[in-house]
């Protein structure tokens, strides 16, 4: 049912429930202003840690939060769960599957998606983990591959199902390489005993020179240490040729036989449906500016991942972390005001307070500005932030004690098949476009 547009405090509409449209949203209360976020899912999703639900360390619903819960009290915050089909500026409407909404301001905080640069095989045939409905299938796939492998009889395809091949050498590329090759070590022996794990075989391919290009030369020499400790082949300045289900080949000619790629190599902006094809830059991403508007208009925004806000100082634009996403929504909640107000916006600045990844039990690397620092401190460290930026005491409390029961007893309490992955049944649902 189409609303209209409100004759009374300013309407913001927010696209997106993820780090920034929530920090956007709440920065907003007790604002003369009406907000209301619309996602295509009715929870947000803590997404640093989706390789631990697909590697079955944490349950699904630890990582994620009811939104209107998130704004219980918020007295001009309203929630719709839809799926924005196109925004139509001149008409300062947004059309969704259950309507029109209108809107004074609007933002888009939509967050990114995997990106498969263009291969329709890739993007079919390997295993992405953008959302919580991606995890699951992944988990699914590794622990059904694993069943499989425990009664295939042709040596070649028992090969297959037993290398995993991780694309991508960023944070969730290392932390899911690590997560899996923990799990070799300590878990899947105990479940799978008539296997032999010599034969499992976990592939890391990067195709620049080093892993976590963003971080310290001391923190990628440091995390590379880590994964070849853990029994990860990393490949690096190696790329992915193709891939047609069975068997990968890499940049270098070299094939390998698998049945489980795991796809970290990319991520691009979700645009919607209504942004013009001119506003879209590298990487799928929407020109902005330094207040974060689009580029040619006075009344919409972006934040976040699908945001490019490129300057001088950032040829690049900002990375796709969520200290970004959630300092923009800080900040513009505090523009949007002054522009309501008829003052002068301020422009973004980005305080970066460091990096870290994990890459598994008492091996983490952090970069706090020059304080680098490596191994069980830096994993304590990148344990104790990640917990104080979920969402909700109960998640908090949850993941903590999954966290420690795994510590102390070297057992992942999840490894269960409950929706069989079928890639040829895959629906809209379970890939996000």
């Amino acid at each position: 049912m189409a609303t209209s547009k409100s004759v009374n405090f300013p309407r913001i509409i927010i696209i997106g429930g993820g780090f920034g449209g929530i920090q956007l949203a709440k920065n907003l209360e007790d604002k003369e202003v009406q907000v209301l976020m619309l996602d295509r899912h009715n929870y947000h999703t803590f997404q640093p840690l989706l390789y631990q639900v697909a590697t079955g360390g944490l349950e699904a619903d630890s990582i994620a939060y009811p939104l209107r819960k998130i704004f219980k009290g918020q007295k001009n915050f309203k929630f719709r769960n839809a799926e924005v089909e196109t925004i139509f500026p001149e008409r300062k409407a947004v059309s969704t599957n259950i309507g029109e909404f209108y809107y004074d301001y609007l933002v888009v905080a939509t967050g990114s998606d995997s990106n498969f640069f263009g291969s329709k095989t890739l993007e079919h045939y390997t295993m992405p983990m953008k959302t919580i409905p991606e995890a699951l299938n992944m988990r699914s796939m590794i622990l059904q591959n694993l069943e499989e492998a425990l009664i295939e009889t042709d040596p070649v395809k028992k090969e297959a199902l037993l290398n995993f091949v991780v694309t991508g050498g960023g944070p969730t590329g290392v932390e899911l390489a690590g997560a899996l090759s923990e799990l070799k070590r300590h878990i899947l022996p105990k479940d799978y005993p008539e296997l032999d794990m010599h034969d499992m075989n976990i592939f890391l391919v990067e195709g620049s020179p080093t892993v976590l290009g963003p971080m310290s030369p001391q923190s990628q020499r440091s995390s590379h240490e880590f994964l070849e400790e853990l029994g990860v082949k990393v490949l690096t300045s190696m790329r992915v040729a193709s891939y047609d289900g069975d068997k990968i080949v890499l940049s270098d000619g070299n094939e390998i036989v698998t049945r489980n790629v795991l796809w970290s190599a990319g991520v691009r902006g979700v645009v919607p449906e209504g942004i013009p094809a001119d506003k879209i830059v590298r990487g799928g991403k929407i020109q902005v500016d330094v207040f974060n508007r689009i580029t040619g208009y006075d009344d919409i925004f972006a934040i976040g991942d699908v945001a490019a806000m490129i300057t001088g100082e950032n040829p690049h634009g900002h990375p796709g972390v969520a200290p970004v996403a959630m300092q923009q929504g800080q900040h513009l909640a505090v523009n949007i005001v002054r522009i309501i107000n008829k003052e002068a916006p301020l422009p973004f600045k980005y305080k970066d307070k460091g990096s870290m990844a994990t890459v598994g039990r008492n091996r983490a690397v952090v970069d706090l500005g020059k304080i680098r620092f490596q191994g069980v401190f830096a994993w304590f460290v990148w344990m104790f932030v990640h917990l104080m930026t979920l969402v909700g005491f109960r998640n908090k409390l949850v993941v903590f004690v999954n966290w420690v029961w795994s510590y102390f007893s070297y057992d992942r309490g999840t490894r269960l098949i409950i929706r069989p992955f079928n890639r040829q049944s895959m629906t809209e649902d379970t890939k996000v476009k």
